[in-house]
């Protein structure tokens, strides 16, 4: 971390803990003590620490070491994490290290069942596994068309009913096609989308990031890092920084990562000036980005926060790729 970034956090480092409506659920801000940039999962009211856990990664480690690393993950502030019934051992893990600080944390997890009765025998094992009794977000997971309400699935109307019962809180759903996650998003049905967004992204990628945030849904980005094909933490976090409405979740296994990503959450608390300059200057050891000079609005010294991102938007374009997979669910995008 730089001294700029350094003095500056010694400087400004105050409570961040919020209680959250009761309404709208769990606190919005863990235990971190340093003043962290949040971001709003649409109407969802939803407000976290704009850095989520994804816990795919933790069901190669043993329970302790993973214990370990989510409750580090708590005490830096972090308190959205996002599993799936998919990912063997990982709820289970979840359950173990954070049950006692449920109500300061929010849970995500995902049924791929493609029947009635596969959901519900889901829903149960996640709820026991996660040792709670509700699911703030429940998410169909990549299913190959969006379910719907009377379709012959029944998946939809399923999770109706365990919302009714109060097992689940928002029905929501991740998918890696274009043509279903836009369809669940013109539908109006749910609450939050996942959908692989990072640097490398298209520009189809961004329109449907922008619909999510017109409509007032949830936008979480998976695949931050590209599946291991993207290497620069700092320029991948760049990236994710310029959008409001989304929330990128990182996989981590190894405490070292997790520490990578808590320390550019605080850089990205400096004044936008000096943390652009950081992370142009880090973004690669051998290719630096201009830092643009202050956009002025009215008055001198003020920036213009949209002008003097500007540059970091065309980061596909500019920086190196990483051309080795990394991890089980690594993807590689078409084209490269």
């Amino acid at each position: 971390m730089s001294a700029v970034c350094g003095q500056f956090i010694k400087k400004t480092a105050c409570s961040a803990v919020k209680k959250h409506d009761q309404a709208a659920g769990p606190y919005n801000i863990g235990k971190g003590d340093i003043f962290m940039t949040t971001v709003t999962l649409g109407k969802t009211g939803i407000t976290v620490n704009k850095n989520g856990f994804g816990a795919l990664p933790i069901q190669r480690i043993t329970k302790e070491e993973a214990a370990k690393l989510l409750r580090k993950a708590y005490d830096g502030g972090i308190t959205y994490f996002d599993t799936a019934r998919a990912y063997s051992d990982s709820e289970e893990k979840i359950g173990y290290a954070l049950s006692d600080v449920r109500n300061h944390i929010y849970l995500a997890t995902k049924t791929a069942a493609k029947t009635a009765d596969e959901f519900w025998k889901d829903l149960e094992t996640s709820l026991r596994l996660l040792k709670t009794d509700c699911i703030d977000v429940y998410q169909f997971h990549n299913p190959a068309v969006c379910p719907k309400p009377g379709d012959e699935s029944g998946l939809y109307d399923a999770a109706l009913k365990a919302r009714e019962q109060g097992k689940i809180r928002f029905i929501s759903i991740t998918n890696h096609r274009l043509v279903v996650a836009n369809e669940a998003v013109d539908s109006g049905l749910y609450a939050t989308l996942q959908f692989p967004f990072c640097y490398l992204c298209s520009d189809a990628d961004l329109a449907l990031m922008e619909k999510c945030k017109k409509a007032d849904m949830g936008f979480i980005a998976m695949k931050a890092l590209s599946g291991g094909l993207i290497n620069n933490s700092k320029a991948a976090y760049a990236f994710q920084a310029q959008y409001d409405s989304v929330l990128p979740i990182w996989g981590v296994q190894k405490e070292s990562e997790l520490d990578e990503f808590l320390s550019l959450r605080l850089l990205h608390a400096m004044p936008g000036r000096h943390r652009d300059q950081h992370l142009c200057e880090n973004v690669s050891s051998s290719q630096k980005i201009p830092v643009p000079p202050p956009a002025h609005t009215g008055s001198p010294g003020e920036d213009d926060e949209d002008q003097r991102l500007s540059p970091l938007r065309p980061l596909h374009e500019q920086m190196p790729v990483w051309t080795e997979y990394t991890g089980v669910a690594a993807e590689k995008p078409e084209g490269l």
